[in-house]
């Protein structure tokens, strides 16, 4: 009998002790929190160590070839069909060439993903025609939204990361990929996808903000609705733009807006305006330079909806408040830092 009731506790202890280990196994990891803005105001950013480690090991910028001297033939005299960057010398030019084969196409051929290796100065590949275009789309980030990325500023790297393609692009949605149907226009809702965290949210908020212009603000200055005509499915598309920003800067709503009034421009803290800035930044780079690369793409590379590929602010930031958590990739390599037809500006260390 005491043998029986020794069994059975024991049974019972190692069934506790099962699902304490089955219970530890589903425990979050431990939270760093950071205090953001005023106290009592609830603005704390929220840090995952485990996921913010592999972050971090993701945004690490690429070590620069040295910069060679500026005198010389210019790259213009030495090479056919050099129409973005002919005011280098042959030695910055071709440095600048190596560290775009490393940063866009490491594993993809190098030079030749863009270049015919028969002959360099053909136009022949489309991948040719739109680098020369993302050439010019960097040195105009670099001298006309500095209210963005400051003295900071951008490379190719900073969205390719070695990969042929950024990895974060995105397309126009078709919002009634089924036709109409009695639930009227679903504006792309309950439809998961990735960029709304998989929410029953829009799915395309680049269109309306990123492409046009729609009106972003939902809240009104007063408790009560007067005057703000903004509907419910207005207010749905930019939560859907908030939580891609969210997730692809890897950081709280309080990151950019002061919890006691998300309204309020004098109490939020100095990054909305930066935000500000950086919505209307992709807006000008999708309109004026990626957008009218469409007839240059070939149809595989191209939207369902036969669009040029576009970005947002995940192209850049992949995960971290700032691309590359900051690092000033662009200040070795002045060339990229002014409209080609200027001298280069040399930053300053």
């Amino acid at each position: 009998m005491k043998a029986s009731i020794w069994m059975k506790r024991l049974l019972q202890a190692a069934v506790a002790v099962s699902a304490v280990l089955l219970l530890s196994g589903c425990e979050r990891p431990f939270q760093d929190s950071v205090q953001h803005g005023y106290r009592g105001t609830g603005m704390v950013q929220v840090y995952n160590p485990r996921i913010l480690a592999v972050k971090t090991e993701a945004n690490q910028a690429p070590v620069a070839i040295p910069q060679l001297p500026g005198d010389g033939p210019r790259a213009a005299q030495a090479y056919k069909n050099v129409q973005v960057l002919g005011n280098l010398s042959v030695g910055q030019f071709n440095r600048l060439m190596a560290s775009m084969a490393a940063w866009v196409a490491p594993n993809d051929g190098g030079c030749v993903y863009c270049h015919n290796p028969a002959n360099f100065a053909d136009d022949e590949k489309y991948t040719k025609v739109v680098a020369r275009r993302m050439l010019q789309m960097t040195q105009h980030i670099n001298s006309e939204w500095k209210t963005h990325v400051a003295e900071t500023g951008v490379t190719c790297y900073t969205c390719h990361r070695g990969q042929p393609v950024p990895s974060a692009v995105w397309f126009k949605k078709d919002h009634q990929p089924e036709g109409s149907n009695f639930m009227g226009d679903k504006a792309g809702q309950n439809e998961p996808a990735p960029v709304v965290n998989l929410s029953s949210l829009p799915n395309d908020p680049f269109t309306p903000f990123l492409l046009g212009s729609a009106d972003i603000r939902m809240n009104g200055p007063t408790p009560l609705p007067s005057g703000n005509r903004h509907s419910t499915k207005q207010t749905e598309f930019t939560y859907a733009l908030m939580t891609h920003m969210s997730t692809s800067l890897g950081v709280n709503c309080t990151y950019c807006h002061n919890s006691r009034s998300f309204q309020s421009w004098e109490n939020s803290p100095p990054q909305r305006a930066t935000a500000w800035h950086g919505i209307r930044m992709a807006r000008d780079l999708n309109l004026n330079y990626l957008e009218p690369l469409t007839p240059v793409f070939p149809e595989q590379r191209k939207g369902e909806l036969g669009d040029a590929p576009k970005l947002n602010c995940n192209t850049c930031h992949q995960g971290a408040y700032k691309p590359l958590y900051g690092a000033p990739m662009a200040k070795d390599f002045p060339e990229l830092l002014t409209p080609s037809g200027k001298p280069p500006q040399v930053a300053s260390k």
